[in-house]
């Protein structure tokens, strides 16, 4: 018969061998659905967030977990947890594989599958909070009642409670203590001193640092030190909630703030607050000079570089927590800055601007067409804070020599006092920027801008007239003029634009102006007009004599305008245009016959007008034309019949244009300047004979390239 040793010593090596065999069946399953979800990762956007959220718990849990392991197999204790854990890891393996072979076209289900796989992230998220915790419970007690004993135990679990809030009470001290007398006296005489804030206390194990620190706790005049609403006032949760709004969240501003503060009776905070509340920067005030300091430093550019930092403080001129279009930057720094070919400097300078995190670049769509041809979309977002720095730097030069001039209005107060001033005032700036809120008068300053090239008007009321000083701003080239209401606005002084002989660009957001088209006024220099949220009935009554009063336009761009039924008629007398650009008009279902006429035409956009059912065959005319695109086009069922007649054609864009299926006219065959098509799967179907007649008899060469689907929620973000 066996002894009772031997038997437990056998039980004991079955249960290590078992634990072995346990630890190598989770490094096995951990591997396989970690190797799964980076997998998913690198091949699909789909569900990218949340994988990638997934994959960065279970990098938090597998050091953990193994500790556990280890531990369990080195005390020979149950496997039932990690028995759990395993199978939980298993069944998300299999979700992991099953959800990223959905096809895109299940749009619908892919909502239910996301809260899933969120689903199976706090299940495993769920082990950090109950098994883990339980398990380094049991081994405190363990160790506690191998050296302590049972009594202590006792005593120490009465300080606190297992998976609550921890407590901020002082440790109960114990009754009698020797030799600590003089060591504490020291450190209330060092702690108390007014240039000390914060002491570190270290010494080698058993010296009683922590019994010390328990002295200090329960010490009457350490206490009277902290009972003192006019020296160590703490703020309830209402005052913190104003300080990190009137940092904006920046942490470097919040660290700048805290130390100011720290410490300060409870009228210092609430000046501060009331300081910002009157429309005082954060930036204004001597106690945050550490915090300037530190954010002109990321401003400290040299040589060609320093072109970065004039375009970074331009973007000042936009209203805090409002996207800015790129599209209006490159309308912008196209006539502030050379040289610049066709915005792509512009561009290439945002980037950089992103890429120091200066400015927030959200791009609305993968486009695969050549730089910056299409980007009207995409937009940028500036922190409060760093919009604060722009306007900051503005104003370091006196007000007549700056320049940039940015007013920030909001209804008839802030009004500089200048502004309200009968004399006329010069200033010299080049950029002029004016914002004004919901409330403001329309009462315009008295101002001699004889200089400005750019002028930026935001502005939020229901009807909303051009300031007079326009007339006499003869050097102006670039007019952007933002409505940020609710509401579209009507915009008034319209024939003040006469008075600009210069004006090159023109962009208007979410404005009426039917007069600009019913009575152009003479724009001999007009180059380009954009559109955006603008109502259809800007168009109506159009006058044909728009050929004559914007005999150099070049382009024009219309997103947005949800009543446009049919291109205007007018416009296509405008033979100077190059590019014409109409963009998620839902409604537009025709293109005039006329069209043919704008014989100079280069680049023609119809993306998302999801109504337009054909392209008029007038617009075989367009010899000069090079880029076509109709990507969403929805209801284009085919292309012209003599498509073939448009020889300089080099690239057509037709992402999902669901009814066209059938086979492409004949006529394509002689589309032999065309160098690239890009499309979706189905469309290119069609587009494989051609390119393969192409490439067999006549020795062209001409890409298909596979637009990947692109289903984001970027336009919905409008701060950061």
């Amino acid at each position: 018969m066996r002894s009772n040793s031997e038997t437990s010593s056998q039980a004991m090596a079955s249960v290590a061998v078992a634990n072995a065999a346990l630890g190598a069946a989770f490094e096995r399953v951990f591997s396989i659905l970690y190797e799964a979800i980076t997998d998913v990762i690198n091949k699909t956007r789909m569900y990218e967030s949340i994988l990638l959220h997934l994959k960065g718990t279970l990098d938090q849990m597998r050091p953990l977990v193994e500790k556990m392991v280890l531990s369990n197999r080195e005390r020979d204790l149950s496997e039932e947890r990690t028995n759990r854990l395993i199978k939980r890891m298993e069944k998300a393996e299999k979700r992991v594989r099953k959800y990223s072979q959905l096809p895109w076209w299940k749009y619908l289900v892919r909502f239910h599958y996301a809260k899933k796989l969120v689903q199976l992230e706090k299940d495993l998220s769920g082990f950090f909070q109950v098994e883990l915790p339980a398990w380094n419970a049991m081994n405190v007690l363990d160790v506690l009642e191998s050296v302590r004993g049972p009594e202590d135990i006792s005593q120490r679990l009465s300080l606190t409670r297992l998976n609550s809030v921890a407590s901020c009470v002082v440790p109960r001290l114990r009754d009698f203590v020797i030799g600590l007398d003089v060591p504490l006296k020291e450190l209330k005489m060092q702690l108390l001193a007014e240039e000390v804030s914060l002491l570190v206390l270290t010494a080698p194990g058993g010296c009683g640092k922590t019994t010390l620190v328990k002295m200090l706790g329960h010490d009457d005049d350490i206490k009277a030190g902290l009972q003192d609403g006019s020296s160590s006032y703490i703020p309830d949760g209402e005052m913190v909630k104003k300080i990190v709004k009137g940092c904006g969240g920046f942490p470097l501003a919040l660290k700048v703030v805290g130390k100011s503060l720290c410490g300060k009776p409870a009228v210092a905070w609430l000046v501060r607050v009331a300081k910002w509340s009157d429309g005082c920067s954060i930036l204004d005030t001597d106690i945050e000079s550490e915090l300037l300091e530190n954010l002109q430093s990321s401003l400290d550019f040299k040589g060609p570089e320093m072109i970065l930092g004039e375009c970074f403080m331009d973007l000042g001129s936009f209203p805090e927590d409002q996207r800015i279009p790129v599209a209006t930057l490159i309308d912008m720094w196209s006539e502030l800055y050379e040289p610049v070919v066709d915005g792509i400097h512009a561009i290439a300078n945002l980037h950089e601007i992103n890429n120091l995190n200066l400015v927030s670049l959200v791009a609305t769509r993968q486009d695969v067409s050549e730089v910056g041809s299409y980007c009207s979309e995409d937009f940028v977002l500036q922190h409060d804070l760093l919009r604060e720095l722009a306007i900051h730097q503005c104003r370091k030069e006196p007000f007549e020599q700056r320049k940039r001039l940015i007013i920030d209005i909001s209804g008839n107060i802030n009004i500089p006092k200048w502004w309200t001033e009968e004399r006329e005032q010069p200033i010299d700036a080049q950029l002029l920027s004016i914002s004004t809120g919901e409330k403001f008068s329309s009462r315009w300053c008295n101002i001699l801008p004889t200089k400005v090239e750019v002028l930026v008007l935001n502005f939020q009321t229901k009807n909303y007239g051009l300031p007079e000083f326009l007339e006499k701003m003869d050097k102006l080239k670039v007019l952007i003029v933002t409505n940020y209401g609710f509401f579209p606005a009507e915009l008034g002084n319209v024939q003040l634009l006469g008075f600009l002989p210069n004006l090159k660009r023109i962009r208007l957001q979410k404005v009426s102006i039917p007069s600009i088209f019913k009575n152009p006024p003479p724009l001999r220099n007009l180059e380009k007009i954009s559109l955006f949220m603008c109502n259809g009935q800007n168009f109506r009554n159009c006058s044909i004599e728009i050929s004559n009063s914007w005999s150099n336009l070049m382009e024009i761009n219309i997103d947005y305008c949800n009543d446009l039924l049919e291109f205007p008629t007018c416009l296509c007398y405008v033979v100077s245009l190059k590019k014409v650009s109409i963009t998620n008009c839902h409604k537009l279902f025709a293109l005039p016959i006329e069209i043919r006429k704008l014989t100079s035409l280069e680049v023609l956009r119809l993306r998302s007008c999801t109504n337009l059912s054909e392209l008029p065959e007038s617009i075989t005319s367009l010899q000069n034309l090079r880029i076509l695109d109709i990507s969403d086009c929805l209801s284009i069922g085919k292309l012209p019949k003599h498509i073939g007649e448009l020889l300089n054609l080099n690239e057509i864009h037709m992402t999902g244009c669901l009814r066209l299926r059938n086979p492409l006219p004949p006529s394509t065959m002689n589309l032999e300047k065309l160098e690239l098509v890009i499309c979706d799967k189905e469309r290119a179907k069609l587009w494989e004979p051609i390119r393969e007649y192409f490439r067999m008899a006549l020795s062209l060469h001409m890409d298909i390239r596979i637009a990947e689907k692109d289903i984001n929620l970027n336009w919905l973000t409008n701060r950061l």
